[in-house]
């Protein structure tokens, strides 16, 4: 048997040891931590609607209507008219056939590597080899759904597309099936994907291309409607695209948006679709109020934009070291893990919020902290933010 004990001592002394901290209230600019007040700058509620009251009488509106709980998974009786409408209101939005909503982006991810890579349950079908190429910085739960769908796994170094074409040439498109993933934008770097040098790639070996834009969708592109409009890419029929509602929406889940053929694929394979319960349909009512927020109140993500540029600005002013991103994700490399950890406890005492992000979430040698911008954050909030990270990090280096 493994030894835990040991194992949980190790981390904590090697300053890997994570604690949990209880939020007491809802999302915002502000939040309550462990009975503390603090200005909150690690939240992916990008857009501050998490707690908009439209949004929270959806919910209850939808509570009254359908209850808590869906009851059964969506091909038992628990699939809701309130997610058949979510579910065609976000295939209109993104400009595709249909959408397949998900409890979560990482059951949406182990679902469509899982669906497309494994072998079919039909009897005789045709036998089917996988091959999965990904970014070396692609989210976890893309690099889980490699593991469970026991296909080929091959990684090109991070953003880096003529490593992606040698990979793709230790493929064999007449005999495997081939799933290019990608991060859109990376979650723990704030930097884009470029998606026309991955389509094309894709497309000179006939490849599926499948994006996750959990950190994309709601806050780049017209009316919030992602990394593909941000970029001016129009879809093809090998892009699969998921994108998550608990960022920048404020809810819960994540859907798919693709073909006809690809999204009936995904509802009659993806078992982690098939065989779990469908989210609360009151829940799906909560995202349809956020999403004709996103598509009418245009501000929110004109104020986050700004507030950016804002942070980026002051920063470079202040001699802090950014990393390349123009997102809100906005990280400051540190290196050491402990020395990470000590700063953002120092800024927690001082009132501010900021998370320690530590491997194996990062590389080795690679923690840092992970500042996350807000469209209601304030000038003052991202002065204070500046200066007193100007006293930590700058004076430790």
């Amino acid at each position: 048997m493994r030894n835990l004990r040991q194992e949980l001592l190790q981390r904590q002394q090697q300053g890997l040891y994570r604690r949990r901290k209880i939020l007491q209230g809802p999302q915002g600019r502000e939040i309550i931590l462990d009975g503390r007040r603090l200005l909150n700058f690690c939240s992916n509620d990008y857009l501050g609607l998490a707690a908009h009251p439209e949004v929270q009488q959806a919910l209850i509106r939808g509570a009254r209507q359908y209850g808590t709980g869906s009851g059964s998974a969506h091909l038992v009786n628990g699939h809701s008219q309130a997610h058949h409408q979510l579910e065609e209101a976000l295939a209109e939005f993104c400009g595709q056939p249909r959408a397949l909503l998900f409890s979560t982006g990482y059951m949406a991810n182990l679902g469509i590597a899982q669906a497309l890579m494994s072998q079919s349950t039909i009897p005789n079908a045709a036998t089917i080899r996988g091959c999965l190429i990904e970014d070396k910085l692609n989210h976890a739960s893309l690099l889980d759904a490699a593991h469970i769908s026991n296909a080929r796994l091959l990684r090109f170094l991070h953003r880096d597309y003529d490593s992606l074409l040698k990979r793709l040439a230790r493929c064999d498109s007449a005999t495997e099936e081939i799933l290019v993933c990608s991060d859109t934008v990376f979650s723990m770097d704030g930097d884009e994907a470029d998606i026309s040098a991955l389509q094309s790639c894709c497309r000179k070996q006939g490849a599926w291309l499948m994006l996750d834009d959990a950190h994309g969708f709601g806050v780049l592109g017209e009316q919030g409607r992602g990394s593909l409009s941000h970029q001016h890419i129009s879809s093809h029929d090998n892009i699969i695209y998921m994108a998550t509602l608990g960022k920048a929406l404020g809810t819960a889940g994540a859907f798919v948006v693709g073909s006809e053929e690809l999204i009936e694929f995904l509802i009659q394979s993806a078992r982690s679709y098939v065989y779990t319960t469908a989210m609360p349909a009151a829940i799906a009512m909560a995202t349809l109020a956020s999403l004709r927020l996103l598509q009418t109140e245009s501000e929110r993500q004109q104020a986050l934009l700004k507030n950016i540029r804002y942070f980026r600005q002051l920063a470079d002013q202040a001699g802090l070291q950014l990393m390349p991103s123009e997102t809100a994700i906005q990280p400051i490399l540190v290196g050491d893990a402990e020395r990470a950890l000590n700063i953002s406890q120092q800024l927690l005492e001082d009132g501010l919020h900021v998370a320690a992000i530590r491997p194996p979430t990062v590389p080795a040698n690679t923690a840092r902290l992970r500042i996350t911008l807000r469209a209601d954050h304030r000038q003052q909030d991202i002065d204070q933010l500046v200066s007193q990270l100007c006293d930590r990090v700058i004076a430790i280096e």
